[in-house]
């Protein structure tokens, strides 16, 4: 009788098929047409249940509008999906537990066939992986408030470090030390630049304090900007950082007003690591009466549209 991993999980020998890409996405890819992927943990984990499954849905069509073929990642009974069906994405809402994974995740979510939905770094390794160099997301991870003390910094950004993918996002989500962000992505050589925006956004606000050391304002733009990089051949990612629209913003006085409140509540439920995201996303919602999750809807919607404008234009 073979070992077990754990008393709910397969035998070590079970057949595990790591990556399947969906055919509609395997067909883009060969035929040279634009793929856009996308991450699962905002159905999972960044959105109320109750939305998850809808908003998965209209961020896909999204890219589909924008000329490009969705391929939303996530894993399941021990295998990588590149491309999710709508019972997929169902299940991704409706599963009780389903496993936050960043890269040094994927071993054993895949060995115990749990159900995963990949963060940034898993997504955009799973996505390079494929064959595709353009991925949408909402905000990207980062440096934590106080990690001169916790060492709490996201994956996400050592990823990028070199994994050569393009991400297209509303900055680093505010709840983070955006400063100090932009220092460790210069430090790792990920590439930066605003999109119509001299400055780094803030996710839930179109504007912070820092600037962007290039701005670029077309889609062909961006795209030059995809070919020269994969024709040098260099290992680190590109941040494409395009603010939420201004009158879809988050009040930037309610944002901060929030924002300091949802922090001393982390600290006085010692809330760290992965849960952090998770409890300042329902706070938001909680105390801003629904008006972040319009936000984070709106800017999501954006950055897929823009990926897939991206996308096409650099496979043209």
């Amino acid at each position: 009788m073979s070992e077990q991993l754990s008393p709910a999980g397969p035998p070590v020998d079970a057949p595990i098929a790591p990556i399947v890409v969906r055919a509609d996405v395997a067909d883009a890819l060969a035929a040279g047409r634009p793929v856009v992927a996308l991450e699962s943990t905002i159905i999972s984990h960044g959105l109320p249940k109750d939305s998850g499954f809808e908003v998965a849905g209209q961020i896909e069509q999204a890219v589909r509008d924008g000329g490009a073929t969705p391929a939303t990642i996530a894993l399941f009974d021990g295998t990588a999906h590149i491309g999710l069906d709508e019972q997929q994405r169902r299940e991704l809402v409706d599963t009780p537990e389903v496993a936050k994974a960043s890269i040094r995740d994927l071993p054993m979510v895949l060995a115990t066939r749990a159900v995963g939905a990949t963060t940034v770094a898993a997504t955009s390794y799973l996505a390079v992986k494929a064959g595709i160099e353009v991925f949408a997301t909402g905000g990207l991870g980062g440096v934590h408030r106080e990690a001169a003390d916790s060492w709490d910094e996201s994956a996400d950004l050592y990823a990028l470090g070199q994994i050569p993918i393009t991400v297209v996002c509303a900055g680093a989500k505010s709840i983070l030390d955006i400063p100090a962000t932009l220092e460790r992505l210069e430090s790792l050589s990920v590439g930066v630049v605003g999109y119509r925006t001299d400055v780094f956004p803030g996710f839930y606000v179109s504007r912070t304090d820092h600037p962007v050391p290039w701005t670029v304002n077309t889609p062909d733009e961006l795209a030059a900007l995809v070919r020269v990089r994969r024709e040098l051949g260099l290992p680190q990612g590109l941040v494409v950082a395009n603010p939420i629209a201004e009158d879809r913003q988050l009040d930037p006085a309610v944002h901060d007003a929030v924002l300091a409140e949802a922090l001393e509540g982390l600290q006085r439920n010692n809330i760290s690591g992965k849960d952090v995201t998770p409890y300042l996303l329902a706070y938001f919602h909680e105390h801003t009466e629904g008006a972040s999750l319009r936000a984070n809807i709106d800017l999501v919607l954006a950055n897929a549209r823009l990926a897939a404008e991206l996308a096409a234009a650099a496979a043209g």
